[in-house]
């Protein structure tokens, strides 16, 4: 599965749901006051967790345990017997906005083809700011934002609900399924694009390159 560090090199989820049992956060990131929070001192969510969303919520999908070494998205397309373009990325980013400096960035995540680049000026123009204050966030921060490690996450389930952003390509894909974070880097998530959009709530946008 591609790992956030290997996403930021291309530059290169879930808005709450009243039936899904999640819960809701304003929409800003607010680091702990105790300083930056280290990867050892939080709580990192499993497949198991994944799983037990999924059953809560009566969700159609199906995780796919310790597929093999799948680092990169050509790896793990080949070891499922699928098109690259149907193995997908979650990315947390975060946008700051200006005139604040101390305001806390504005967290959202973003769902795309995971091996295609993901465009920074559609994201900057949707948030009203520059592309400088997009950044993509540390594996750090996605485990205390999201609640799975980098690299392995769901595209929903997360331990704090944020905006999520959905590749407009990936819903012009051909009926089947697709592949997503498994809740770490040898488990992947089979679903349909239909069940993905049904549970994740995302907005359209194009994005990809």
């Amino acid at each position: 599965m591609l790992s956030q560090r290997q996403a930021a090199r291309h530059l290169q989820g879930d808005l709450a749901m009243n039936r899904l049992r999640i819960p809701w956060c304003t929409g800003t990131f607010q680091p702990s006051n105790s300083g930056p929070a280290r990867m050892t001192d939080i709580p990192m969510r499993t497949p198991e967790d994944l799983q037990r969303f999924i059953d809560e919520n009566g969700i159609e999908a199906q995780l796919l345990r310790e597929i093999g070494d799948t680092p990169t998205v050509p790896a793990a397309a080949a070891a499922l017997g699928v098109e690259p373009d149907r193995i997908l990325k979650t990315l947390l980013f975060l946008a700051q906005k200006p005139g604040d400096r101390e305001a806390p960035p504005a967290p959202f995540v973003v769902i795309s083809h995971g091996e295609r680049r993901v465009e920074k000026r559609p994201l900057a123009d949707l948030h009203g700011v520059g592309i400088k204050r997009i950044k993509l966030a540390s594996p750090d921060v996605v485990l205390q934002m999201l609640g799975y490690p980098a690299g392995g996450v769901p595209p929903f389930g997360h331990s704090t609900a944020v905006q999520v952003l959905l590749d407009s390509s990936i819903a012009d894909l051909d009926p089947g399924f697709v592949y997503a974070g498994g809740g770490d880097d040898r488990t992947m998530l089979q679903l349909t694009v239909e069940e993905l959009t049904r549970v994740a709530q995302p907005q359209l946008i194009a994005m990809s390159a």
